[in-house]
């Protein structure tokens, strides 16, 4: 009688991604933290001082911040980029002073820790999205984009938006994006387009924390700004003698971090990575 063996069957693609997500749901929610753009130098001391605990206080899993003004407001450095990475915070966004400062070119194309708005033409140095894979195992998409209302005329950025989501289809977990818009309507507007269709939207650029932390009808956590880091006695985080001379004079002037006490502006947003919905968001101050 002739016998044959029978191989075990190899476990197809479809089966791991389901025993993944099977182990993952396990898990229940998670928070991200998101925080308002980081002005300068003495921010970032305060962070390196203060974010481990904090995040460790929220329960935050993972956090996020925008940094374009890092470089004592004209841009981000890589060194404070990695310095910001260090002092606890997992992934950067940036904005329309992404490119301030040439030597940040290289880490924008190497780092997979920052991206810059999707919507400049692609020949710029960097990515407007990534896929970043948290603690727990969740895959995130965190895309960022430029508004064009009162700003630099970059393209639509809807259609940007949407050809990210498009690109990154089925890679992902949930996504969240960082809006960062000077006009409130254009942040509400990108938020309610794609409601449902990320966990979190954030707005960041102004640097006034705004007071209307929601749940949108379908799902999206949302805030229209998470103000900033930095400085509290100051214009935007700029020492107010330069900016009422810059406005009563209209003549050029240097624009300086100011001095005094420092607070961290943002947003803990709670969500159910298996729905992709946000359980609740809440401003937060430290």
């Amino acid at each position: 009688m002739l016998y044959c063996k029978l191989k075990k069957a190899l476990p197809t693609a479809a089966t791991a991604e389901k025993n993944r997500a099977d182990r993952l749901m396990e898990r229940g929610s998670m928070k991200i933290l998101a925080l308002g753009d980081v002005v300068g130098e003495k921010a970032l001391r305060y962070l390196e001082a203060t974010l481990w605990q904090k995040r460790r206080e929220l329960g935050a899993e993972l956090v996020l911040a925008n940094g374009e003004n890092l470089a004592e407001i004209h841009g981000i450095s890589a060194r404070g980029a990695e310095a910001l990475l260090a002092a606890g915070v997992d992934f950067i966004t940036t904005g329309n002073h992404v490119f301030d400062r040439r030597d940040s070119y290289d880490f924008l194309n190497d780092s997979p820790s920052i991206i810059r708005p999707c919507n400049y033409p692609p020949t710029c140095p960097g990515e407007g999205s990534r896929v970043i894979t948290s603690p727990e195992g969740w895959r995130i998409l965190v895309i960022n984009v430029s508004g064009c209302v009162f700003m630099d005329a970059l393209g639509d950025p809807f259609r940007a938006v949407e050809s990210e989501l498009e690109r990154h289809r089925r890679k992902y977990d949930f996504a969240v994006l960082d809006v960062h818009a000077e006009a409130t309507s254009e942040k509400l507007a990108l938020a309610r387009c794609f409601d449902g269709r990320f966990a979190a939207v954030f707005g960041t650029h102004t640097h006034v924390a705004t007071a209307d932390a929601q749940i949108l009808p379908r799902g999206t956590g949302y805030i229209t700004d998470l103000g900033m880091t930095g400085p509290v006695h100051s214009i935007l985080g700029v020492t107010p003698e330069d900016v009422i001379e810059k406005m009563r004079t209209h003549m050029p002037r240097r624009f300086t971090v100011a001095d005094g006490e420092i607070r961290a502006n943002g947003a803990l947003f709670d969500i159910d990575p298996v729905t992709g919905r946000a359980n609740a968001v809440k401003r937060v101050e430290f």
